[in-house]
């Protein structure tokens, strides 16, 4: 059960040589992960990774999805989950709400069928930027999402790369709130890019792009935009900084129909920058993004697996990092009531 890696990734765990076999079994009885539709790849790689790595008995929950002409969706489980430590692993990938009501139904068949605990793990948490009332007569979206995942039944929930980190607040369970920021920049460190500057999409990333600039020790630049009339594509107006000759690393959060990239990317160039290279965590890619990004002529488009991407759809120069190795650690540590912290020096 040799790891082909010295550190695991995502995270600044380094574990031993030749980790010590886990048993399934713990305080809350024995692990078991299900895989909503929106996240079957997903779960598989969660479950092979704490399978090889600890050698843990540990399989892929099992139960059928009905979809009826009225559109209602059935979740019957094949084999049962009294008394132990589900995980549900299911993102709110597109269709939104198709995914994030099967995940409500599933959440309440395990309670009904007496799980002892239920873990939801959410790659993506969609409505987390509906998360304040910035307009007149407008609800908080967000906090809507999080009452309904509770009053469903889940106890824990685990999460990646939240919009704004105040949604944390809208729970009344514990959770764990992840960051795909190591994967990503260990990733990029490792490539060794010459004269780099990183350049933040826009001032609200400001602050995460300061952390992108210390990692990997570089200037930092930030997209300067303006969004008018609920445009589509917002406009970018300026950049602040210093990009003439230099190769960009472009950051953010996520990307949705590319307009953004695409203003950003242009004014980049008309800057005089050199290779533009692309780095977020949630593909959403909806509408025409895969042109739009196909169009840009990026030295490389790095993001995670958080939300699935067909293999077909992948461009050439689109690097996808799998969160599955940091999840399965986490998982692991939220079983033995460990220190997930401890996974990132925290």
């Amino acid at each position: 059960m040799t790891r082909p890696w010295e550190k695991v990734p995502g995270t600044k765990y380094v574990p031993p040589q030749e980790p010590t076999p886990i048993d399934a079994f713990g305080q809350h009885g024995r692990i078991m992960l299900f895989s909503g539709s929106a996240s079957q790849d997903l779960g598989c790689e969660i479950v092979n990774y704490l399978r090889d790595t600890y050698g843990m008995d540990i399989k892929p929950g099992e139960y059928t999805r009905t979809v009826f002409s009225n559109e209602n969706i059935f979740i019957q489980l094949k084999e049962s989950v009294r008394g132990q430590d589900v995980y549900l692993v299911q993102t709110m990938a597109s269709p939104v709400h198709d995914n994030f009501m099967e995940m409500l139904i599933m959440i309440d068949t395990l309670k009904r069928d007496s799980a002892g605990r239920i873990n939801v793990v959410i790659p993506y948490l969609s409505y987390a930027r509906s998360d304040k009332k910035d307009q007149p007569r407008v609800g908080i979206a967000a906090r809507l999402v999080a009452n309904m995942i509770e009053v469903a039944g889940a106890d824990r929930y685990i999460t990646i790369d939240l919009h704004a980190g105040q949604i944390q607040g809208f729970f009344n369970i514990p959770g764990d709130a992840l960051s795909a920021f190591i994967l990503l920049s260990d990733y990029v460190a490792e490539k060794q890019i010459e004269d780099l500057v990183v350049v933040a999409a826009d001032l609200g990333f400001a602050k995460k792009g300061r952390n992108w600039a210390e990692k990997l020790g570089t200037q930092l630049a930030i997209i300067e935009k303006r969004r008018t009339d609920n445009a589509e594509r917002p406009e970018a107006l300026s950049i602040i900084g210093e990009v003439k000759d230099k190769n960009v690393l472009l950051v953010d959060d996520e990307v949705l129909t590319g307009g953004s990239v695409v203003n950003a990317v242009e004014v980049i160039r008309r800057n005089g920058a050199k290779d533009v290279y692309l780095a977020f965590t949630h593909p959403l890619m909806s509408g025409e993004a895969f042109q739009r990004l196909a169009a840009l002529d990026l030295k490389e488009i790095i993001f995670t697996n958080t939300i699935p991407v067909p293999k077909e759809k992948l461009l050439p120069n689109m690097t996808v990092l799998s969160i599955a190795p940091m999840l399965g650690e986490v998982i692991l540590r939220a079983h033995k009531g460990e220190s997930v912290g401890k996974l990132f020096n925290e």
